[in-house]
């Protein structure tokens, strides 16, 4: 989708939204060099290279609003040459187009039917959607009951601790509260003074979504896909029932794709993560004891440790931040997905001292928060265990900075 004339076209074959990307990227300043996923890009457009942004990126709102003011005056104008008066009235209106030959053979091939078919009983009935939404099944009792309790506290700022019991119809739970704490005090402003919240049970999905910076919220049971979607600061943990008898690094306690798109924050999950964990990631640190395939994938920033076993495919487009892999058996290097980005090195190497502290500081962390016995057991047993530990970086990364710029950004 790049001009008017596509949203006319979109429109006759049904559409009722129009989306763009390439176009406005370009409106931004992007040269489409094809290079997005290295983290080199030569205009400041899609790269976590603070320098790169401040030195080449020129582009600003009044760029995009100038471009999609083009798009929607020659989307009128179109209308007004087919005598169309709104776009609503334009939608499914395949009597518009004509149907052309073809010039090869191939074209001459193609079968039209499907898309242009209209049924004759539905030729009087509506093209598009005249409902502006459907009446939600999940009534959101939990998040209206958290927000009547603890709405006080965050207009006062003085933070507190509260305790629910929560299912898995209750999701997005922590969404509204993190949208009350950015409203007032932005993504970190309420650290001082958090609102710490502890859930008995299955959080549904998106468990933390967006969580700001202020929100601490523990979880003594497990939850579904998408925990930390979003989040943008504050914590989330993730623990077993107290008294479990299974042991947490061979059992799965929070869902897929997990951590999506995080700006920041802190997730510590005592037990394994299903895939896709950490993608897009872009600036929040975990802790997990396993994960499933595609770790770690596009990730730009941050910190991922992993104590206990991944799946294939793990740092696929990986172009900043680092992680650490615990690897008894020598699998991770067949797992990972060099591919020209990354690069591996043990952490056990001599010149690896400050890697090592910062390694045992992080899993001392994660068993603070989570009480757990795996993650105890690695920390008392540290000397023995850390030759297993790899250092999953990019390329790119300088090794010697890697530590400085997590804690710039912490």
């Amino acid at each position: 989708m790049k001009t008017g004339l596509d949203v006319v076209k979109a429109a006759i074959l049904g559409a009722e939204s129009f989306g763009f990307g390439t176009a406005p990227m370009v409106a931004m300043g992007c040269k489409y060099l094809r290079i997005c996923h290295l983290n080199n890009c030569a205009t400041g457009v899609a790269t976590q290279n603070a320098q790169l942004r401040e030195a080449h990126f020129v582009g600003d709102v009044e760029r995009v609003v100038n471009f999609f003011t083009f798009v929607a005056t020659e989307t009128r104008e179109w209308l007004a040459k087919l005598g169309v008066r709104r776009l609503e009235d334009l939608i499914g209106r395949v009597d518009l187009l004509e149907r052309l030959p073809g010039e090869t053979a191939k074209q001459q091939s193609l079968d039209l039917d499907p898309i242009l078919w209209v049924d004759e009983d539905a030729t009087d009935q509506p093209q598009y959607c005249q409902v502006d939404s459907n009446d939600p099944f999940d009534t959101a009792d939990k998040a209206n009951q958290m927000i009547a309790d603890i709405l006080p506290a965050i207009e006062a700022g003085s933070g507190g601790e509260f305790a629910y019991s929560i299912t898995n119809c209750d999701r997005s739970i922590g969404a509204r509260l993190s949208g009350e704490i950015a409203k007032r005090y932005g993504n970190t402003g309420m650290e001082i003074n958090p609102i710490t919240i502890r859930f008995t049970g299955t959080a549904g999905q998106s468990f933390g979504v967006w969580n700001a910076g202020g929100l601490h919220m523990y979880l003594e049971g497990d939850s579904n896909d998408y925990v930390g979607k979003g989040m943008a600061a504050g914590k989330l943990v993730v623990f077993p029932p107290r008294g479990s008898r299974f042991e947490s690094q061979h059992t799965s306690i929070i869902g897929n794709t997990c951590l999506y798109g995080a700006t920041g924050g802190r997730l510590f999950a005592a037990g394994v993560a299903g895939e896709r964990f950490a993608v897009r990631n872009s600036g929040a640190h975990a802790v997990i004891e396993g994960a499933g395939d595609h770790c770690c994938e596009y990730m730009t920033g941050g910190l991922v440790t992993v104590l206990g076993s991944i799946g294939a495919n793990f740092g696929a487009g990986m172009t900043g931040g680092m992680a650490y892999l615990y690897d008894p058996d020598g699998e991770a290097p067949a797992l990972i997905n060099h591919s020209e980005l990354v690069e591996i090195h043990r952490v056990a190497a001599e010149s690896m001292e400050a890697h090592r502290h910062f390694l045992r500081d992080n899993i001392r962390e994660f068993v603070d928060e989570t009480d757990s016995v795996w993650g105890a057991h690695l920390l008392e047993n540290f000397e023995d265990y850390v030759g297993k530990f790899w250092l999953v970086k990019p390329k790119a990364a300088d090794i010697n900075q890697l530590l400085s710029r997590l804690r710039e950004t912490d």
